[in-house]
């Protein structure tokens, strides 16, 4: 049986990351005084909370795709383009709470390494099914 270890931590260090942005939220809820289920109040507390919603929003993209990837391109090098989307995510957060104007070099890296999992795995696919059927 194949092994994805670096996918599988890669994975494991993204559901991580995106456990902390979680907390984030709720410690700027304290400090901002915006009490659940409220979504809306100060501006630093709404851009907390928009990227722990972007990041949701992210992960059905990157996770299959991360793994789709590992399965026919290798599990080091998804790992490793996995760990540009989350460098990208992080930078997006550190970034976007700042100022949301500044958001775009995180959001465009992570963008870039999910289209990269993305489009690799399906292509990866489809090579697969074409050379199947012309047997």
């Amino acid at each position: 049986m194949q092994q994805f270890t670096w996918t599988a931590l890669v994975t494991l260090i993204a559901l991580i990351v995106y456990f902390i942005m979680a907390a984030a939220v709720g410690r700027a809820r304290v400090k901002y005084n915006v009490p659940a289920p409220a979504t809306a109040g100060d501006p630093v507390f709404e851009r907390y909370f928009r990227v722990h919603m972007n990041t949701l929003e992210w992960l059905p993209i990157f996770l299959p795709s991360l793994w789709l990837f590992a399965a026919y391109r290798g599990d080091q090098l998804a790992a490793a383009i996995g760990g540009v989307w989350i460098v990208g995510r992080l930078l997006y957060m550190a970034l976007y709470v700042r100022d949301p104007k500044l958001r775009s070099a995180g959001f465009g890296l992570q963008a870039l390494a999910a289209l990269w999992l993305l489009v690799g795995a399906l292509v990866s696919v489809v090579q697969s099914l074409v050379a199947a059927s012309a047997l």
